[in-house]
């Protein structure tokens, strides 16, 4: 069957209509900042204090984007005797976003937790050389990172927080002073000892013992001469 001539438009027409009788959901941005879901991709914020210089993240990084200079340092003992050792010291931690694909590849593989996405997204440059950003920019986006979102109420606890939980507890065992309770070795002794059981009289307790000799009771051949 032919469609009847004119009929698109007419749906067209329709459409149209129907959109203009709708309220404008535009946000006026920048006046109004636009609510980000709190896993957005913006930019990488680094923490500075928990990074060791392993390069891991360098090494993976699909497009070598990240740049990393340090040097070593040597630490004295901290006991007397002991022996001396060396450390790794952040020079230059750097991140060309001209580059950077954001795959989350050097947050994921970050074994110390130094690397984390940042919902920023206002880091346009006129330049093409200026959004290579330093450390110091990046630590800055550190600030603005989320808090991460709130665990199912019954889910599983995190093994890092059970695993503190427990050293906190072992912890405080060893160093809670023993308790030590009044009269402790009688307690015990009276512990070992046998109880009498309810009921028990007397007489029943001064029976003898089966095999011993019952005092109370006439031998044979003693009965007649009483």
């Amino acid at each position: 069957m032919a469609p009847i001539p004119g009929s698109g438009l007419a749906k067209g027409l329709a459409v149209t209509l129907r959109t203009m009788t709708k309220k404008s959901v535009t946000a006026q941005y920048p006046d109004a900042q636009p609510d980000l879901p709190p896993r957005t991709r913006g930019v990488i914020g680094l923490f500075e204090e928990n990074c060791t210089v392993c390069m891991l993240c360098a090494r993976e990084c699909p497009d070598w984007c990240i740049y990393i200079d340090s040097h070593k340092e040597t630490v004295p003992a901290a006991t007397p005797g002991g022996r001396e050792r060396s450390r790794n010291v952040l020079d230059r931690f750097a991140i060309d976003f001209s580059l950077c694909m954001y795959c989350g590849i050097c947050i994921e593989v970050c074994p110390f937790d130094a690397l984390f996405w940042s919902p920023e997204f206002e880091y346009a440059e006129t330049d093409i050389r200026d959004l290579t950003h330093e450390r110091d920019k990046l630590r800055e986006w550190m600030w603005t990172v989320p808090a991460p979102p709130a665990l199912d109420p019954g889910a599983e606890e995190p093994k890092e927080l059970a695993t503190a939980r427990k050293t906190a507890d072992k912890l405080a065992a060893q160093q809670a002073p023993p308790a030590t309770e009044p009269h402790a070795d009688e307690q015990a002794r009276a512990a070992e000892q046998p109880t009498r059981p309810q009921g028990d009289s007397k007489q029943q307790t001064d029976q003898p013992k089966p095999g011993q000799p019952n005092p109370e009771r006439p031998k044979p051949g003693q009965e007649g001469s009483e």
